[in-house]
């Protein structure tokens, strides 16, 4: 075996926590560059594409609802100083593990090829075209969701495991950032109205209770103006060591 067993598990040790790695991805203000983080110069590192930033295929509500939230997430106070808004936009790669602190390494020796399934498309707007926006005080995440026709399940909408995929994105990244390393443990999706190809909408997650490892969340799909319930849900996430995650023990 190329890697022995002992190997991998000191680049985990080098890498974190997954709760690290959504620190330096959702604040990078107070992280620095990603060169930084991973100790590299410039010429060993090209400039990663963050798939939550706008682009070309975006529709007019997909952007209006970009804008509400990131209008908020700097505020402007009197005198025209600036300073940090409620919401935080969060970053998202093709592979999280990749541009982590000790990313490169873990990168090259556990699965190489790996992406991030609802990232790993080129074309813009045929899949997976989201962002998240996370709330702190409010400890609430929302998720601003285009679905391309290459996510069609029942004729013009769209499938429903892509919806319980988004749910899923949206409730982990809030346990994730609430409780550090997760995994899914169960997601009851109640289906109330079925989503056109095509259309935006938003996905809305809070923090229900937390009770020793196990952190519930609940969410609900809705239409892009809130008038109509697509799903509601509730779920549950397990905390894990990170090694435990990486090597599966």
């Amino acid at each position: 075996m190329a890697w022995s067993l002992g190997r991998i598990c000191k680049g985990v040790q080098r890498l974190g926590s997954l709760s690290s790695i959504q620190s330096q991805l959702s604040h990078p203000s107070t992280s620095g560059s990603v060169r930084t983080m991973l100790g590299l110069p410039s010429s060993c590192f090209s400039k990663p594409r963050d798939f939550s930033l706008p682009n070309s295929s975006w529709g007019s509500e997909m952007m209006r609802l970009y804008k509400h939230y990131n209008s908020q997430c700097e505020v402007e106070m009197e005198g025209g100083e600036k300073q940090e808004g409620p919401w935080r936009r969060l970053p998202s790669y093709n592979r999280v593990l990749k541009y982590a602190t000790g990313g490169v390494y873990l990168n090259k020796i556990i699965q190489s090829k790996a992406r991030l399934f609802t990232r790993n498309n080129r074309d813009p707007g045929v899949a997976f075209e989201y962002v998240l926006f996370f709330n702190s005080e409010e400890q609430k995440c929302v998720g601003i969701f285009q679905a391309g026709h290459l996510l069609e399940g029942p004729p013009g909408h769209v499938h429903g495991g892509a919806i319980a995929t988004m749910i899923d994105t949206v409730t982990g990244a809030l346990a994730i950032i609430l409780s550090g390393p997760v995994v899914t443990a169960n997601l009851n999706i109640n289906y109330r109205r079925p989503i056109p190809l095509g259309s935006t909408v938003l996905l809305e997650s809070s923090l229900d209770r937390k009770e020793g490892k196990k952190t519930f969340i609940t969410s609900k799909v809705t239409s892009s103006d809130g008038s109509k319930l697509h799903t509601d849900t509730t779920a549950l996430f397990v905390s894990i060591s990170f090694s435990h995650l990486l090597l599966g023990s």
